[in-house]
């Protein structure tokens, strides 16, 4: 296994543009603190109501060159028909050994879009399974297992198990999701709108960090949800970055 390719953390996300929207500020900031952070999309996002597989790929390209990624791949499973099957799984096992990532970033369990829920669904059964050394053996890749994946793209019912101060890092995610100029918002343009076309759109993802910044005292932060339960090796070190009660 080469450490070059070995990564920090790596974000999965069913479509181009899915994880900028949802951790591009983490993903940017973890980047600026010295780890190495990768990309995989699972699908090129030709079934997009707006532009196309060969525009999307140019997109993510730019994007991933804003945010500075060490890595950006795609498992290439079809738009619109990401299921949970052995063929998918095999594949997404097949990276996470080949990238070696100590924290994976994917999307929450529940969602209106069956490719987001199919995707968590893969990459949670294939972070286990790359860890069993006789699971797709004939490889030779050396078995693996993250440490934690975490989750983003919750509802607004569902409470964070953290959050990520970004305030730093706004405007390069801003910078990283205005790359997907195809999906968003042109007043010139003839496709049909989408919800990610209509004018309010980007208002309303700032207004989503926004609030979750509002929750620690900052301007903007990203928040996530873990599954398991965190070992924390000093406690008094984590809680007392909580806000001051009397500020």
């Amino acid at each position: 296994m080469s450490d070059e390719l070995r990564l920090d953390a790596l974000a999965i996300g069913a479509h181009p543009d899915d994880v900028e929207l949802a951790c591009g500020g983490t993903l940017s900031k973890l980047v600026s603190l010295g780890y190495r952070v990768g990309v995989i999309d699972m699908a090129r996002g030709e079934m997009g109501t707006r532009g196309s597989a060969e525009i999307r790929a140019r997109e993510a390209a730019a994007a991933s060159r804003e945010l500075n990624l060490a890595v950006r791949d795609n498992l290439e499973l079809p738009d619109g028909h990401i299921w949970l099957t052995e063929e998918a799984r095999v594949r997404m096992v097949r990276k996470i050994r080949l990238y070696r990532p100590r924290v994976i970033f994917t999307h929450y369990w529940e969602d209106p879009h069956p490719d987001h829920v199919h995707t968590c669904q893969i990459v949670r059964e294939a972070a286990h399974v790359a860890g069993l050394a006789k699971y797709d053996a004939e490889t030779g890749q050396e078995r693996f297992r993250p440490h934690t994946v975490a989750h983003f793209m919750f509802p607004r019912t569902a409470a964070p198990t953290f959050l990520v101060d970004t305030s730093d890092f706004a405007e390069k995610k801003h910078s990283a999701i205005l790359c997907y100029r195809s999906q968003l918002h042109d007043p010139n343009s003839t496709e049909p709108e989408t919800n990610l076309s209509n004018e309010a759109f980007l208002r309303r993802v700032e207004a989503r960090q926004r609030f979750y910044g509002s929750l620690i005292a900052v301007e903007h932060a990203e928040g996530f949800i873990v599954r398991e339960a965190l070992n924390v090796h000093d406690p008094i070190e984590l809680l007392s970055r909580k806000m001051n009660m009397y500020s």
